[in-house]
């Protein structure tokens, strides 16, 4: 399909980033819509956040068989995988080899970073400037920006003086080596507990600053063998259509059983099994309905795992240090031998609540009671500026030159997790206010209707696009009511932005699941994008 109208900009449309959001969207504009399209990565190479997170123990807590595109049917039957999740670098080569098979690296410019991006309304362009000087003008931007990929490093005294080893899991450099260090990691979220337990056998002592403890359950990763593998390619359509008919997309089917409606012998029995065949997600959606919803379901978890925490910790100070108090209501943890990892000699834990770290000196850290803790490496495990981090480092500007910076400065708004106000032609895969899922599902969908929404905004003839303000509103009440149904928003957390100082505590996501979620893009689509400004191309003078 070969296409010759670029609305008088340089191409037809910009994509930012090479994940798994930016690598689709370049094939549907540019293989399946014919658009010109020219992409752009500040990483060398494809990956998204896959290559930035090269941190030892890295692996995604979504089983394998689900961590992929469901679309290519044929790639799903070539693909083959070790385990139960997916590694690091097995993520990595499965998205090279998606970018090999449709040669989408043509379309990008690499090592590039957008440094802004303006809208024209005399032309309904965008004019998108990067680092290295490129200018290009262009209808549609659609941003694959990643919705964990701006590190979020803590403003701690004497951080530049540290003489050894400073390093952000999300920048890991080639070449690390651990082995017999004197190792500092601060932050157990779900990286933090995964170098963790990568770096303790490696190192010659490993101090654990935890701020926060967390609960944790068994990721549960083993192993899969030849015969699971094919059984799984077998039955892809059924799984497949299982997944985008769940609310998180894990590929498990989620539990309609409320908690409290059970004995206590038959919730521990669930929990058992559950906390047997691993995974954060399927613990807290596949045993019970309500642990995300009511207190009392909530808490039997919250009980469970705590339990085992004191049983699987064999000092009893170091148990009550790792021990939550706080509701079981942030993203579900999960990861390999977490809590025994405290068993080992090498490891020690410190509560950054009780004892903050006082300054990062020249040989480690220093601490409020004057313990000194000597350091060759020191990871910041400490996060994203999660959903909207890597948006407030692009200069956007939409109609009349309002900057989104503003427009989100008490938090972001986000028509349906693709789109703003007032910024026409401008999409977002994985934007605030979208679903609260397994990723690579919720990235095909988007991409699947932002692909969509272009080719009718093609076919129609239509100068720029953008949701009406109150189609936007009502979206982000759908969004603020559905969060204040469940117990998400009482507990502190990334997903509300809590993990960045002054950053706004505000809703990010939908939380009502994937097939819900689908079902609403569908009626938008189909109601000819009622809910959208449609603003027809000038119609040239005789």
């Amino acid at each position: 399909m070969t296409h010759t109208n670029t609305h008088g900009g340089d191409v037809d449309a910009i994509v930012i980033g090479a994940g798994f959001g930016g690598l689709y969207q370049v094939k549907k504009l540019r293989d399946d819509l014919g658009l010109k399209v020219q992409a752009y990565d500040d990483a060398p190479g494809v990956g998204g956040t896959w290559h930035w997170n090269r941190y030892p123990g890295a692996l995604s807590d979504t089983p394998s068989h689900v961590y992929r595109y469901a679309f290519d049917k044929e790639l799903l039957q070539e693909s083959t995988w070790e385990t139960t999740y997916l590694t690091q670098p097995e993520i990595l080569t499965y998205l090279n080899r998606f970018a090999d098979k449709y040669d989408l690296r043509r379309s990008f410019q690499f090592d590039t970073r957008v440094t802004a991006a303006h809208f024209d309304e005399a032309t309904n362009l965008w004019t998108v400037t990067t680092n290295k000087g490129d200018t290009v003008k262009a209808k549609y931007i659609v941003c694959g920006l990643g919705l964990l990929s701006a590190i979020n490093t803590p403003d701690i005294k004497g951080i530049g003086n540290f003489k050894g080893e400073l390093i952000h899991t999300g920048q890991w450099p080639e070449g690390v080596d651990l082995k017999g260090k004197r190792i500092g990691v601060i932050g157990t979220g779900s990286t933090g507990q995964q170098v963790i337990t990568a770096t303790a056998p490696l190192a010659e002592h490993l101090t654990v600053f935890q701020r926060t403890p967390q609960y944790n359950v068994p990721v549960g990763n083993r192993p899969q063998s030849p015969e699971e593998i094919t059984e799984i390619k077998k039955n892809y359509d059924a799984i497949w259509d299982q997944v985008f008919s769940s609310g998180v997309a894990f590929g498990f089917e989620e539990s309609t059983i409320p908690a409290m409606s059970v004995s206590e012998e038959e919730r521990d029995r669930i929990f058992q099994e559950a906390w047997d065949e691993g995974g954060g997600f399927r613990f807290m959606f596949a045993t019970f309905c309500d642990i995300a919803t009511d207190e009392a379901a909530n808490k039997a978890a919250q009980k469970f795992i705590t339990t085992k925490i004191k049983q699987i910790v064999k000092d009893p100070k170091t148990a009550e240090l790792l021990t939550p108090t706080d509701l079981y209501a942030k993203r579900p943890l999960c990861g390999h031998n977490y809590f025994e990892v405290y068993n080992r000699d090498n490891v020690s834990l410190i509560n950054v609540k009780r004892n903050p770290i006082e300054e990062i000196t020249e040989t480690g850290i220093r601490l409020a009671d004057g313990t000194e803790c000597e350091l060759d490496i020191l990871i910041l495990a400490t996060g994203f500026d999660a959903v909207e981090g890597n948006y407030m480092k692009i200069d956007f500007r939409g109609r009349g030159g309002v900057t989104l910076a503003d427009r989100w400065k008490d938090g972001p708004d986000g028509y349906l997790g693709v789109s703003e106000t007032g910024f026409p032609n401008f999409f977002m895969i994985l934007g605030p206010n979208g679903p609260f899922t397994n990723l690579p599902p919720s990235i095909e969908t988007q991409v699947e209707w932002i692909s969509d929404a272009i080719k009718y905004i093609e076919d129609n003839d239509i100068a720029a696009f953008d949701p009406k303000p109150s189609a936007e509103e009502e979206w982000l009440e759908t969004c603020r009511t559905i969060a204040g149904m469940t117990l998400f928003p009482k507990a502190e957390s990334w997903i509300f932005g809590a993990n960045v100082p002054g950053k706004k505590n505000a809703v990010r996501f939908y939380l009502g699941g994937l097939v819900n979620y689908r079902a609403v893009l569908k009626e938008v689509a189909d109601s000819g994008y009622a809910s959208f400004e449609q603003t027809p191309m000038p119609v040239a003078a005789e």
